[in-house]
């Protein structure tokens, strides 16, 4: 068994799993009370967020207040989980792992078409490959912009700076939203390359150890 991840990375990775999917849901709670946004072209619309059978299969009630309960009480946790995740990750050094360095762009490409399986050259191996670096440093950055837009939607008028620098209340609220499906987007590919790479990926995840098969050609 080789050691992958330490006992506090594996613990923020899965408190952030109840925490963003009661955010997620709550935030669908509150949108649902004015669910105005939707993808145009020429005047059509291609799509809108969401229609109402969404909601009726994931049996999301018309509760405005206790979806703003929910949201505004686990922000706080959102917040606290995420800035002692950060902290953590200076203190032990691990961000050497994770930000992502003048060549994690041209490798990430590499890392994408290997999993398409349109190239046979594997990228460098190593603890966090490019696409891994660049994806979980982006969710950082998106966290950091969910709590910036968050609070400009919130108290717009005793953040007015914050709610200024994003451009308005209507753009805070958009961005804020847009942040929402990129967690969305994030976890269902995040979901699907654990199942691409198999049990003991997810078990390095939960343990800590991942099993090293030795070489038996040496």
């Amino acid at each position: 068994m080789k050691k992958k991840h330490s006992f506090f990375t594996r613990a923020f990775h899965w408190l952030n799993v109840p925490i963003l999917t009661i955010m997620i849901w709550s935030g669908l709670l509150i949108y649902w009370a004015n669910d105005k946004y939707e993808i145009k072209i020429f005047g059509y619309t291609l799509f809108h967020f969401f229609p109402k059978p969404f909601y009726v299969f994931l049996k999301i009630p018309f509760h405005l207040a206790e979806g703003m309960a929910w949201h505004f009480a686990f922000m706080w946790l959102f917040m606290l989980v995420g800035l002692l995740y950060v902290i953590y990750t200076f203190a032990s050094g691990e961000w050497r792992e994770l930000v992502p360095n003048k060549h994690s762009f041209k490798e990430a490409w590499q890392v994408v078409l290997h999993d398409l399986h349109l190239s046979k050259k594997e990228p460098p191996k190593r603890k966090f490959n490019a696409a891994q670096q660049i994806a979980y440093t982006a969710v950082i950055l998106m966290g950091a912009g969910s709590v910036l837009t968050g609070f400009a939607i919130y108290k717009p008028v005793q953040f007015n700076f914050l709610t200024a620098i994003c451009g308005g209340y209507e753009w805070a609220r958009a961005e804020h939203f847009m942040l929402t499906i990129g967690y969305v987007l994030f976890f269902l590919i995040h979901i699907a390359q654990v199942i691409k790479s198999g049990w003991n990926n997810f078990q390095s995840m939960v343990t800590g150890y991942e099993s090293s098969k030795k070489n038996t050609h040496e």
